[in-house]
Formats: structure tokens, sequence, C-alpha cells
């Protein structure tokens, strides 16, 4: 019971974080606005993990999107840590893309995990993995390991925070707005919804 009210304590802070305002809407409305790098792109993030079938579910529409979406749009992938085992494909994940590797093997991770039962639970099956696939074994493991990649694991879990992402996928657009919980195609949907407002938040601001 003690362990239950804790749960229930830490959601209450989390679900504190967001503005009632758009909840109807398929989004969420983060009280303190985050950060972006995109400069004078409109930033949208995807959180996710290669394990989570929701995110598997989510890929295929979300990849279709970016090859259509708006040129003052960037993309970005953010892979979570959740719990320990999280972290080999993570660090892959920002290992390839330091590679130039990751667009080609990004649906390939998910094809391997969530259709032939792939295990890419450890740094070797990986490496392995990633050698059958094209990848030169000795940079990329000299890039999964580097301090750079550890740096951006680290940004990673500071981002999870700051944002409040509580499941995955979760999809976050210029710093503000949360979408998250709807079928892949209601998320998208959504999310081009959300991206205008954005825009005219922006225009508005200059």
């Amino acid at each position: 019971m003690r362990f239950f009210r804790q749960i229930i304590a830490v959601l209450a802070i989390l679900c504190a974080g967001y503005a009632q305002a758009g909840d109807a809407n398929g989004y969420k409305v983060l009280n303190q606005p985050q950060p972006v790098s995109s400069g004078n792109k409109i930033e949208v993030i995807e959180f996710f993990f290669y394990e989570c079938s929701h995110c598997d579910d989510m890929h295929g529409p979300l990849d279709e999107w970016e090859k259509q979406k708006p040129k003052d749009v960037e993309l970005v992938m953010i892979p979570v840590i959740f719990r320990d085992s999280l972290e080999p494909m993570a660090r892959a994940y920002y290992a390839l893309e330091a590679m130039g590797e990751i667009k080609r093997l990004h649906s390939v991770f998910f094809d391997a995990m969530h259709r032939k039962g792939v295990d890419l639970r450890d740094e070797a099956k990986i490496t392995d993995f990633v050698a059958k696939n094209g990848v030169d074994r000795a940079k990329f493991s000299a890039a999964y390991n580097s301090f750079s990649i550890g740096s951006k694991l680290n940004r990673s879990n500071q981002m999870v925070g700051s944002y409040r992402i509580m499941g995955t996928p979760t999809i976050a657009v210029d710093g503000k707005y949360i979408i998250t919980g709807l079928h892949p195609h209601e998320a998208i949907r959504v999310l081009d919804e959300v991206v205008k407002i954005a825009r005219k938040e922006r225009s508005g601001r200059k």
C-alpha cells in the first residue's frame, strides 16, 4: 500500500506540470516550456524506445509524415531509458546517428525486434547485428563507447524529466505541446494541428 501511495504521489507531481488547456483537443501544454535547439524551425521530438510496441505502431505513420513535413519543421528522435535494459539500444541509436547510419537502420531495428524476434539487449548482440547489416564493427564499437554518446544519453535522460515523459511514444512540439496516448494516425492529425499553432505563435513573436 505504501508503494502504491508513492506511485500516486509521483504521478500527481508529474501531471501538475501540464496546463489543462488543450487536453480536449488531443494534446497537453507544459506549464514550463522547454528550450528548443532547432533555431528558426519548429521542433518536433518523438520520445521512443525500440522495444515499445506502440512506438513500432507509430514508426510507419511518423516516417511517412517526416517525408512530407513542412520545410520549417525539424524532427528529432530521443530514445528514452526507463530502465537499465533500454540503455544498449539507446546508445546504439546515438552511435549510428553519429555514423550517419541511423536513417538506414531505424526501421530495420523495429522490424528485427517486433517481427523477427531478434534479441538486441546487449552490446555484443547489437554489434553483431549492425555488422551483418553493413556497419563497420570497429567504428561502431568506438562510437558506442565514446564519451560523446554518453553525454547524449545524459541529455536524453534530462529531457525525459524536463518534458515529464511518462510513456511512449510521446511527441513534443516546440518545447511546449505534448501529444501522447493516441492512435498513430490520430496523433499525426493532432501533430499537424499543433504545428500550425506553434507556427502562429512564432510569427507573433517576430
